[in-house]
């Protein structure tokens, strides 16, 4: 069985009106949201499908070196592929060769009739705990009443995006707080707080936000200082003041070495997409249990996305593999977020969601059916999916649907 097509398939899922999102200090705006989908066929007419980092030098990169690299190669041992891939010295290839990765785990499961945790390890969980994912700038009031139907559709944590100045930030998990009571987690991803500009929360301003929380029980504090600067994480994690997340941000797998090893965070953050695919999240998630520290998956993409995220997690414990994101998109019915169908539309078949755990199918692969009819139906469009436009200073960051990527000033 030999590697007979590679494809990289980028498209995009245009708003329906630009999604305008004010903070402290600027206004973020959202114009689309890009996916890249990887299509890996072999000679015997067998069809593996993978998420990929949404960026047009990824799908170059996946469609022209990486395409020559693999076909003609063998798909019965990854492993093998693995080795061959990083045998080229070429670091410009291993993230979107990660995408391939999670694509050959759907082939190969396929053949071997076996799920793609099967092929990981074995799964431990059947079932992965998933936190709602949305709050997108907006007054403490929406934030509390977006937590409250968050948590009606039984999901046990919610997470957010706070960037209204301390005072407005802290009046937010007050009223969260008194929204969905006691036993909800509280999530704060406070990638904001270090890109408004003039308004930039110095690492003082954040250590006195992380006491000003700390009351109402927060799930973890998530990116609250620049991602590079694992010296200030591990002094703030040291504090024991909340709970620390980060590593959606890392560009290598070292960086999270770095971050596990020298216990800089409580929460580590990655996600197939753009962390190197399955065997690259297999060995973080392997780091995170040595070092006993917990995994929460970042997932903000797709459907596919998320079901190659849970067939991960599943090969560890709760303890370790502890939470899984699931973005709260606005198509599926409810008022949260924004809308982004292709999402959904990806799968012929959603997933199954029960009581705000996704269940893990058990059909080999990554247990799901693609729906092609996607690549026609959202022509990419080029340019970047969300902008911050700051201030003071002025100027305005660029954002593509890979987090790998640093972002654009324009």
């Amino acid at each position: 069985m030999n590697i007979a097509r590679v494809e990289a398939h980028i498209l995009s899922c245009v708003m329906p009106d630009p999604v305008i999102l004010p903070f402290k200090g600027g206004i973020r705006t959202i114009y689309k949201r890009d996916a890249l989908i990887i299509k890996v066929k072999t000679d015997n007419g067998l069809t593996g499908y993978g998420p990929g980092p949404a960026s047009e030098q990824m799908a170059d990169k996946i469609n022209g070196d990486l395409c020559k690299l693999l076909v003609g190669q063998s798909a019965k041992s990854i492993e093998s592929l693995n080795k061959w891939i990083a045998s080229q010295g070429r670091a410009d290839l291993l993230l979107p060769y990660g995408a391939i990765n999670v694509a050959l785990h759907d082939l190969l499961g396929k053949y071997e009739g076996c799920t793609a945790s099967e092929l990981l390890g074995g799964r431990v969980q059947e079932r992965l705990r998933l936190y709602g994912s949305a709050g997108m700038y907006q007054t403490p009031e929406k934030y509390a009443a977006e937590a409250a139907q968050v948590t009606a559709l039984g999901f046990s944590a919610y997470k957010y995006r706070p960037a209204l100045g301390p005072d407005e930030d802290l009046r937010t998990v007050q009223l969260m707080r008194e929204a969905v009571g006691p036993d909800v987690g509280l999530c704060l991803d406070a990638h904001g707080w270090f890109r408004m500009g003039d308004e930039s929360y110095t690492p003082k301003l954040v250590e006195e936000m992380a006491h000003e929380i700390a009351p109402y029980g927060i799930t973890w504090l998530e990116e609250p200082l620049p991602p590079k600067d694992h010296a200030s994480y591990a002094k703030l994690r040291e504090k024991n003041i909340v709970p620390i997340a980060a590593g959606e941000h890392e560009i290598s797998h070292q960086g999270f070495m770095n971050l596990i090893q020298n216990r800089c965070i409580d929460i580590v953050q990655a996600d197939v997409t753009h962390h190197g695919g399955l065997d690259c999240i297999k060995k973080i998630l392997e780091a995170c249990k040595s070092h006993k520290l917990e995994f929460a998956f970042h997932n903000w993409g797709t459907e596919l996305e998320t079901i190659a995220d849970a067939q991960v997690g599943a090969c560890f414990g709760k303890e370790t593999a502890s939470w899984l994101e699931y973005p709260c998109y606005s198509h599926r019915g409810q008022s949260i977020m924004y809308p982004f169908p292709l999402a959904d539309e990806i799968l012929t078949e959603p997933l199954n969601i029960e009581k705000g755990n996704i269940v893990l199918p058990d059909e080999d692969g990554l247990g799901v059916m693609i729906n092609e009819d996607i690549f026609d139906k959202y022509p990419y469009k080029p340019g970047p999916w969300s902008t911050f436009q700051i201030n003071s200073p002025p100027q305005t960051l660029q954002l593509s649907g890979d987090h790998a990527m640093v972002w654009d000033s324009q």
